[in-house]
């Protein structure tokens, strides 16, 4: 019988792994794949994350960024250097993901990688986890197994809407560029893309935040491979879901919680989804532990905390991509040409701002063409 049950060995998996163990809580911690396990992402990580571990991320940081380019229609270029004390991390997400369940597997967290969780049930005072490597029994269940998960659903959440991203994994481009992050708008309808640098290569996405999904990925691609310098044919495409955080919503149930993905946390204006999973993974673990320790409270003051601390600031964040991708050229001329504002970009993908602090004015210079 463990403490606690996570399922899902992702930036929240791990993170609430980590975080309860140290505590001396029995954890166990299941994956469906074989870690480490290959995860097609951009792999841009806020620096702000830092704060919440007690040890050090350098050994999994590829690159560091502190100039983010901006280009409309693949043209009139904004370039803004990062004024924070830290630049963005450039990660693999196969290797930062499995950096973290070590630091769990280092607090007396156990693992149980390739193998997938079949069912579940509540048994009186605890829940049975029936997988494909045997049936484990915890008190409690943290649900982090991302978008396309089963476990929200078994738990009788409301199902999310997904929007779909696409991303080329590309081995090649130009050295020059890796100090670069690139964000291209007004190519496709209602949201944008983007280039990260990899240690090997480039990570190419795109994703539209309202209304239709962008058709023809592959063309949208090929049509801005020359643009980043990256050979398309030299990469390889996927497509994944995302699930954009769109209102507060209910994250607890009988003895578990959602986190990460699955609880819905990703940015809908910039679709930032790895500093929101660790984040909802932390107080996920902060709730447990409080849980184990008699807070009958404690679960429903999760869904609250993540309410207050992260989907207050996510409201903002809603607010302006409806605004901006409704009206990304008004947005492009008013927000990202303006000196402050490309500035002001970097410095919330750092972490060291908040939408609250600044979206305000904004939409103001936007509300007039709505």
């Amino acid at each position: 019988m463990y403490d606690c049950i996570i399922v899902g060995a992702g930036p929240a998996g791990g993170t609430a792994a980590y975080h309860l163990a140290k505590q001396g809580r029995s954890v166990l911690v299941v994956e469906k794949e074989s870690l480490p396990r290959y995860k097609p992402c951009s792999g841009g990580v806020s620096p702000a994350i830092a704060e919440w571990f007690d040890f050090d991320f350098s050994p999994v940081i590829t690159l560091k960024v502190d100039t983010i380019r901006f280009t409309w229609k693949k043209g009139d270029p904004v370039e803004t250097k990062i004024e924070t004390i830290e630049p963005i991390w450039m990660v693999e997400r196969d290797v930062f993901d499995h950096f973290l369940v070590q630091q769990a597997l280092h607090q007396d967290a156990q693992l149980k990688d390739n193998t997938e969780v079949n069912s579940i049930e509540f048994k009186s005072d605890h829940w049975e986890v029936n997988t494909s490597n045997g049936t484990f029994s915890g008190g409690y269940l943290i649900a982090a197994d991302g978008a396309t998960g089963p476990m929200s659903k078994w738990l009788g959440f409301k199902q999310p809407k997904r929007r779909l991203a696409a991303l080329l994994e590309a081995k090649t481009g130009s050295s020059s560029d890796k100090s670069k992050i690139q964000f291209e708008f007004g190519t496709i309808k209602n949201g944008y893309i983007w280039n990260f640098p990899k240690a090997d290569g480039f990570s190419i996405g795109a994703t539209s935040f309202i209304g239709g999904e962008p058709q023809d990925f592959k063309k949208i691609f090929d049509d801005c491979a020359s643009m980043f310098g990256v050979d398309v044919n030299a990469g390889k495409d996927y497509s994944h879901p995302l699930c954009l955080w769109n209102g507060n919503k209910t994250l607890h149930t009988q003895n578990a919680v959602l986190a990460g993905e699955a609880a819905c946390v990703v940015d809908p204006m910039t679709a930032e989804g790895i500093r929101p999973s660790i984040f909802s993974g932390m107080k996920a673990a902060e709730a447990v532990n409080k849980a184990l320790g008699g807070d009958i409270n404690a679960l429903e003051q999760y869904t609250q905390v993540m309410s207050e601390e992260w989907g207050a600031d996510m409201a903002w964040a809603q607010k302006l991509a409806g605004a901006f991708y409704r009206f990304p050229g008004v947005g492009y001329k008013a927000g990202v040409k303006r000196p402050t504002g490309s500035q002001i970009m970097g410095q919330i993908l750092c972490g060291q701002l908040r939408y609250g602090d600044v979206v305000g004015r904004a939409l103001k210079r936007l509300v007039p063409f709505g």
